[in-house]
């Protein structure tokens, strides 16, 4: 993807947003632009035409004059399960919460698709495009069963008299019975979810953010603390994941990586250091020096 790609899909943002603003002047800014006031409502619709679901370019951001992210350029492929590793600081975290839209990066640019700016919304409204992202610690609704936790996580009315009254249809029902096989806790359905297993309180929450329709998905050390079972059960859902979304996996067991990993991008001191297969980044003499050690 180009530069000149971008600033076209930037233009035309911004000039739906101006023509939001002609017919709706008075907004939160007190009549200034629209682009520096509302944020005109995320349309859902990825552009895919390039072959890249996330491109990020030239991104910095500053925390008290340390640089967290330093001139990072990174891209993924629509259904590709990156995997990314470097040491403590490396800017892994910060990286995330730049694309979810909890950071502003000091410069760069961030795009989902070819067209979407994600620089240009807030936290919900990215999550509503279609990016999913699980933190290390699993957070789900312990006093609930796993059902109740994957119909709580389904994209509908929120409000009090909808979820009074709301009732699955049948493919909300397929949805869900599918999203059970897939995260293998199908056999589980009616236990609370405080009783599973660290691991299956993980897929439970992968689980929860597959109902929601994601085309990306970020995942923060999903493997930590699990069992060499559960590892090894988490490597075959990732692998099912594969394709049918695109997947950023940040994670540090080396065993994990390999069984899952087609491209892993190395991360050190804010920038790329390296990418390519693990094979090939394990080799390489800058991350044995700052991440693998000798």
């Amino acid at each position: 993807m180009t530069p000149d790609l971008l600033e076209q899909g930037a233009r035309r943002i911004e000039q739906r947003m101006a023509a939001m603003a002609k017919a709706s002047p008075d907004t939160e800014s007190g009549g200034r632009n629209a682009s520096t006031g509302r944020i005109a409502k995320p349309e859902g619709v990825v552009d895919l035409t390039h072959g890249r679901i996330l491109y990020l370019e030239d991104v910095s951001v500053s925390f008290d004059g340390f640089k967290a992210i330093n001139k990072l350029s990174l891209d993924i492929a629509p259904g590709e399960l990156r995997c990314i590793i470097g040491p403590n600081g490396a800017g892994k975290t910060t990286m995330m919460d730049i694309i979810t839209g909890k950071t502003r990066p000091d410069e760069g640019r961030v795009y989902f698709g070819s067209t979407i700016d994600l620089l240009r919304y807030k936290e919900a409204e990215i999550a509503q495009m279609g990016i999913g992202r699980k933190f290390q610690k699993p957070t789900v609704f312990e006093q609930l069963t796993v059902f109740e936790n994957l119909e709580l996580a389904l994209k509908t009315n929120k409000g009090v008299k909808s979820s009074m009254f709301f009732r699955l249809d049948s493919a909300q029902s397929d949805r869900l019975s599918e999203t059970l096989i897939t995260i293998q806790l199908a056999d589980s359905v009616g236990r609370l979810a405080g009783t599973l297993s660290h691991g299956q309180k993980q897929w439970l929450e992968i689980g929860m953010l597959l109902m929601q329709d994601p085309k990306l998905l970020l995942l923060d050390e999903p493997v930590a603390g699990m069992t060499d079972e559960e590892t090894d059960r988490t490597a075959e859902l990732f692998l099912t994941l594969k394709g049918k979304h695109s997947l950023l996996v940040v994670e540090h067991d080396m065993n994990f990586i390999r069984s899952i990993s087609d491209i892993v991008t190395v991360l050190c001191d804010g920038s790329v250091l390296a990418q390519g297969t693990l094979d090939k980044v394990q080799a390489d003499e800058r991350v044995i020096e700052v991440y693998l050690g000798r």
